[in-house]
């Protein structure tokens, strides 16, 4: 796993440079020592909820890592183009290899994207957590998406108020910038977790479900 010690080190980070450095060295093993290992349903959770919102494409799979998720919507028999953003050259690489992206982006996604207003969805797993990504960067995605474009977002139970995705997500509402939001509690990993890290297996996330207006 990463050099500080696979998920416990990565929900430690803190800054930019400390995340770029610690995904260089988890991305060989990221697939097979952590997803394998932790049964991690997160990216297949998130899939199901995209397509049973009748998600479309191009899509936009933000902080999209070895390609997990988009794996799990091919698998799930969607068809349209998915490009994939992360802030990790490495673990971009590991996705490529697998052929399921159109275009793949390295970008900071806490800043402005330098990518078209085109995706008619956006979808994320795992990257609105702690020691990642906080509420600031969605008016960063809203840029990018299409009118009426279909969001699935995985939000960690244990940042979604600390870190304030509650009262973000309610005042992109009221402020008429996004609809019909919904959310769906998942469970992050199965049942083998528990033999491996006891302080996280029982982790929850919130799937919001949402569409730009």
């Amino acid at each position: 796993m990463g050099k500080d010690g696979g998920l416990k080190g990565a929900l430690g980070l803190t800054g930019p440079e400390a995340c770029l450095a610690y995904y260089r060295d988890w991305a060989g093993s990221y697939d097979l020592g952590f997803a394998v290992e932790m049964e991690y349903r997160l990216p297949a959770h998130v899939a199901a909820a995209f397509m049973g919102a009748q998600g479309q494409g191009p899509v936009l799979d933000v902080g999209a890592g070895t390609g997990l998720l988009a794996e799990a919507l091919r698998q799930m028999g969607f068809k349209d183009p998915v490009d994939a953003v992360d802030f990790s050259v490495e673990m971009l690489e590991r996705a490529a290899e697998k052929r399921v992206y159109a275009g793949l982006f390295q970008a900071d996604i806490t800043k402005p994207l330098s990518l078209p207003r085109r995706y008619a969805g956006i979808v994320s797993s795992g990257t609105f957590t702690a020691g990642h990504v906080g509420p600031g960067a969605l008016p960063h995605l809203l840029a990018v998406a299409a009118p009426q474009a279909q969001f699935a977002l995985s939000i960690n139970r244990r940042v979604w108020t600390s870190a304030g995705f509650d009262t973000a997500l309610a005042a992109l509402a009221d402020r008429k910038l996004i609809t019909s939001l919904q959310l769906i509690e998942v469970q992050v990993y199965g049942a083998a977790a528990a033999r491996i890290d006891t302080d996280h297996a029982d982790d929850r996330a919130l799937i919001a479900l949402f569409r730009a207006a």
